[in-house]
């Protein structure tokens, strides 16, 4: 299924990428944490690692480690702005359960 972006997200990261200066893409990846589990996490790639699987989304470089796919195979990023709040949003089909912080999550 792979990894996607709305619009908004590859707007928000294309403008990221570009005042940073550098960088190959978008690292998206979980990590160990919270009360549920499991949390994303987003961090720009200047360097491909060994085992790293890239989905080109919209000019943009996905790029996740294969133990992290299993977890966000078919996840889609969006971008939202809700008044003063604005952030990244993981619409993830894997997710049984979310802890009630919205912090982590359950597959």
């Amino acid at each position: 299924m792979g990894i996607t972006m709305t619009d908004a997200a590859a707007q928000r990261v294309s403008s990221f990428l570009e005042n940073r200066g550098k960088g190959v893409g978008l690292r998206l990846g979980v990590k160990t944490t919270g009360c549920s589990g499991l949390a994303y996490v987003l961090e720009f790639v200047d360097e491909l690692e060994e085992g790293d699987e890239v989905f080109e989304e919209k000019g943009i470089s996905i790029i996740v480690d294969k133990k992290s796919l299993v977890y966000l195979d078919g996840t889609q990023l969006d971008f939202v702005k809700e008044g003063l709040n604005e952030g990244f949003e993981f619409k993830n089909p894997n997710v049984k359960d979310e802890c009630g912080c919205g912090e982590s999550f359950t597959v």
